[in-house]
Formats: structure tokens, sequence, C-alpha cells
């Protein structure tokens, strides 16, 4: 969904985090170190798979990020054919942070 979901019925990013979503930052630790959103989590694309226990117990939406949308989108889409439904893909993070921010 992300930016956009609007067009789809989906919320909106900054509904989300009005609601508390938790946001997971899919960028190497190198990349994170650099710049992040307050709060979120590093979980870097390479081990969405193997940390997807740690995901799929998270009770509220979940948000990923990262530079462009595509490693976010590669997570989304990891999470949700292991069954979580309220995953979104919030693309380029300091984007979402303008978001944040606003909130």
């Amino acid at each position: 969904m992300g930016l956009f979901s609007f067009l789809k019925g989906g919320p909106s990013l900054r509904e989300l985090l009005q609601k508390g979503a938790v946001i997971i930052d899919v960028r190497t630790p190198n990349e994170f170190d650099r710049g992040r959103l307050p709060e979120a989590i590093n979980i870097p694309v390479d081990r969405i798979a193997t940390d997807a226990k740690r995901i799929l117990v998270i009770k509220r939406p979940v948000i990923f990020c990262c530079n462009s949308g595509d490693r976010s989108a590669q997570a989304v889409a990891t999470i949700k054919k292991m069954g979580k439904k309220d995953v979104y893909n919030g693309g380029d993070w300091e984007k979402l942070y303008l978001i944040y921010k606003s909130i």
C-alpha cells in the first residue's frame, strides 16, 4: 500500500502512524546508523524471513521503510505470505519521517 494507499481504500501512512504503527527499517545497519526514524526497529531485508517470528507477533500495524521502497516492498511481500495482513510499504524513510514529525 504505502504512500497512495488511500486511493485503494486502505489507511494512509499518517493514519497508521497516528494509531501507533510499528516502523521497521529494512536497510543495512550502516544505512540505519547514518539516519533513521525515532523508534524505528532495524531488521535488514535479508533477515526478514529469519526474524519473522518477531514481526508476526506484533499486534499493531507494521510499516516497512528503506531508501526507495524496493526493499520494503520485498519485506511486505514476505511477511504477508506468512499470514500477517496489516503490513505496509512506507517507502523512502526520509519521506516517511516528514509524515512522522508532522503528527
